[in-house]
């Protein structure tokens, strides 16, 4: 599997303003429990800040990966973390840039870590399958923008994953083995997304329908690198929607069509 500058390069993301940020009233109520947790990938020590709810029943487990902007600089993907684990679910958000002893995603250096990247995140999967109180069977991704792409990259190799949720992420092709098979995936992307175009999320549509995955695409007029307002509100229900019908099975109603 080679990965090919390009099919990274253009997708390359610096920051996510804005992602998923669970605001119903009804996960508010719910109190969430944060630890900060570590494993080993690749001889180095790789930080993962786990929140969930309370109780000991099993909870389905995400992990969220950041976006390349990474955890220094950026708190709403706590706000995120803590917002889905209130929605029910055992969330890590792994900080995957520890592998390359990085803050931030550095652009020079993108193309020559992405691989490293990716095996902390295989690394992050058994992480986040051995640990208490998490059903190892149900097992999703939330990605951000450069986490979404390494998102799709595990996941179209790694059985354990069950959902995949892309926020405004690119399709690294090189990455993604011909015989590869995504699991069921959301798609939320701007139309007017500078960074990672949009005409990536069509290119991972077009992906799922050859593989006749099942899928969803929800394309923001307007939008930018990052969702806000009405369109923001949107995919918060729409991305808890998908992980309560694919990932808990908790949820056979329709997708809602708003946004």
């Amino acid at each position: 599997m080679s990965l090919t500058r390009r099919s990274l390069v253009v997708g390359a993301a610096f920051a996510a303003p804005s992602f998923i940020h669970a605001q119903q009233d009804q996960a508010r109520t719910m109190p969430v429990t944060e630890k900060r947790n570590t494993f080993t990938s690749g001889d180095r020590t790789i930080a993962v800040e786990t929140f969930q709810p309370p109780g000991s029943a099993m909870h389905p487990a995400v992990l969220m990966l950041h976006g390349a902007d990474g955890l220094s600089f950026n708190t709403r993907y706590r706000d995120g973390a803590r917002g889905m684990a209130a929605a029910g679910y055992q969330v890590h958000l792994v900080h995957y840039l520890d592998r390359t002893g990085e803050r931030r995603a550095s652009f020079a250096t993108l193309f020559q870590n992405f691989m490293p990247w990716m095996n902390t995140v295989q690394d992050a999967l058994t992480f986040a399958a051995d640990h208490p109180g998490a059903d190892a069977d149900r097992i999703g991704i939330v990605g951000i923008s450069l986490g979404a792409a390494l998102g799709l990259a595990v996941s179209s190799m790694d059985r354990r994953v069950k959902t995949l949720v892309s926020y405004f992420g690119p399709l690294p092709q090189g990455a993604i083995a011909t015989t590869s098979h995504l699991p069921p995936t959301l798609v939320l992307h701007g139309s007017a997304d500078p960074v990672v175009p949009v005409a990536n999320a069509y290119a991972v549509e077009a992906l799922l329908r050859r593989q006749n995955v099942p899928h969803e695409v929800k394309v923001y007029p307007g939008q930018g690198h990052g969702l806000r307002g009405a369109a923001e509100q949107d995919a918060t229900q729409r991305a808890l929607a998908f992980l309560r019908r694919y990932l808990a099975g908790t949820d056979t109603t329709p997708l809602p069509m708003g946004g």
